[in-house]
């Protein structure tokens, strides 16, 4: 089921059309509003009448999370605070937390565009959401939540953590669409078979999942374990937050942006060169419609590709590729360019290992080295030293014919990686220290 389709089927040049005019009212407004962005297009000797088409974008210069952080906390917002009915946070783990505002619009537009999102992910008025992202200044639980409600579907609010009461309420509310972590997803399942409990035996028909990233075997594992459909979603919360891209279930195959709220581009992270249709690069997004906290040509980080090509579901919006890592998570292990989703990958093609794992990167004597640690399952664990150290082997050497760089694997036992009720942490990089 298509939520909107009058606007999630527009041919292109309907799309493109309303970008611009969205585009240009937008530019005169963070003009007259923000400090930051008039600051920003005089240094580039523009104004927002410079740009008269989509192509002028790219001789705006881009926004950073550097640039949010800079101005913390409401520098950046477009209206006064009287105006502003919601504010949202990151955690601020590597700086000061980058802060979003939302005025009344901006949240009802919010929640339309969830309702898009979980219809293509394949809910329905009717259904029964179990949210378990998390609520609070993450964006994930509210987004999802206040989508639930305009799509017509009941939402159960029960965020992270609290596992084993998660699993009484799956069994005992009979919830058919799970939201949440990929990572989280996972451990629900492994403590469901703790209690005795298969997902099977449960109701579940669409899983919903995002906020980290997540490979094509990693889809497998989700659907095989807990008997669903896996479609996957995206959003940052400097954008909006959940709902700014999302899979349909009908094709799995790259996520449709909402480009009548968004403008995405395509960039070499390197040169800022912006790329075309099919190449692959970091994410730019500029926000369109946004009241409070409209944002101009921001450098996500996060890596993927843009395909303009029809979708069988007939939503003609743009797709973009799973993101595969981000430019400022991507491990360099003596030249070579890493991310965890590549390692993932390798790994979730072995049978008999979990789907919990984590790289751990040293330097030893001025040379970097990479140890992945991954859990195997219980029966392999049990068996011969021997078998552990040919499996280790072997997933050493598949790593290094398919990334091209030494890592040395690790099997522990079931259960020694932290679980997270979030997302989880794939990488301990002590060269940092």
């Amino acid at each position: 089921m298509i939520y909107n389709i009058d606007f999630e089927t527009l041919p292109r040049e309907a799309i493109t059309a309303i970008q611009l005019k969205r585009l240009k009212a937008t530019l005169e407004n963070v003009y007259a509003t923000v400090p930051f962005y008039k600051d920003m297009f005089r240094k580039a000797r523009l104004t927002p009448h410079d740009i008269r088409s989509l192509d002028d974008l790219q001789k705006i210069p881009f926004t950073t999370k550097q640039d949010l952080r800079d101005n913390y906390p409401y520098g950046m917002f477009a209206v006064p605070m009287a105006n502003v009915v919601r504010i949202h946070a990151s955690s601020g783990t590597t700086g000061s937390p980058t802060v979003v505002g939302y005025t009344a619009r901006d949240i009802n537009t919010w929640a339309e565009l969830m309702a898009r999102a979980l219809s293509a992910g394949g809910a329905h008025r009717g259904d029964i959401i179990h949210n378990a992202y998390g609520y609070g200044l993450f964006t994930g639980g509210l987004g999802v939540h206040y989508g639930a409600e305009k799509l017509g579907a009941s939402v159960i609010p029960v965020s992270g953590g609290n596992t084993k009461r998660q699993i009484v309420i799956m069994k005992d509310f009979g919830p058919t669409i799970l939201t949440a972590t990929p990572s989280y997803s996972l451990h629900l399942a492994e403590v469901a078979k703790d209690m005795g409990i298969s997902f099977k035996d449960l109701k579940f028909k669409f899983g919903i999942f995002g906020a980290e990233p997540w490979s094509e075997s990693m889809r497998d594992e989700l659907e095989e374990t807990l008997n669903i459909t896996a479609v996957d979603i995206y959003g940052l919360s400097e954008v909006m937050g959940p709902g700014v891209a999302i899979e349909c279930h009908e094709a799995k195959n790259g996520l449709h942006i909402f480009e009548d709220h968004f403008i995405p581009e395509i960039i070499n992270p390197e040169t800022g060169e912006v790329l075309p249709y099919g190449e692959t690069g970091e994410l730019v997004f500029t926000s369109i419609t946004k009241e409070a906290f409209p944002i101009i040509r921001y450098r996500t980080r996060d890596i993927t590709s843009l395909h303009p090509e029809p979708c069988i579901c007939g939503r003609t919006h743009i797709r973009m590729k799973r993101v595969s890592g981000r430019s400022d998570d991507m491990l360099i292990i003596r030249g070579v360019n890493v991310f965890p989703s590549q390692i993932e990958s390798v790994l979730m093609k072995t049978d008999k290992i979990e789907p919990h794992y984590q790289l751990v990167v040293d330097r030893v004597d001025n040379l970097d080295t990479l140890t992945v640690k991954v859990e195997v399952s219980e029966s392999l664990f049990s068996d011969e030293i021997k078998l552990l150290q040919t499996l280790e082997a072997k997933l050493s050497s598949d790593i290094k014919e398919y990334l091209g760089v030494s890592a040395k694997v690790k099997l522990v036992e079931p259960k020694s990686i932290a679980r997270s009720e979030g997302k989880a942490v794939r990488v301990i990089d002590n060269r940092k220290i």
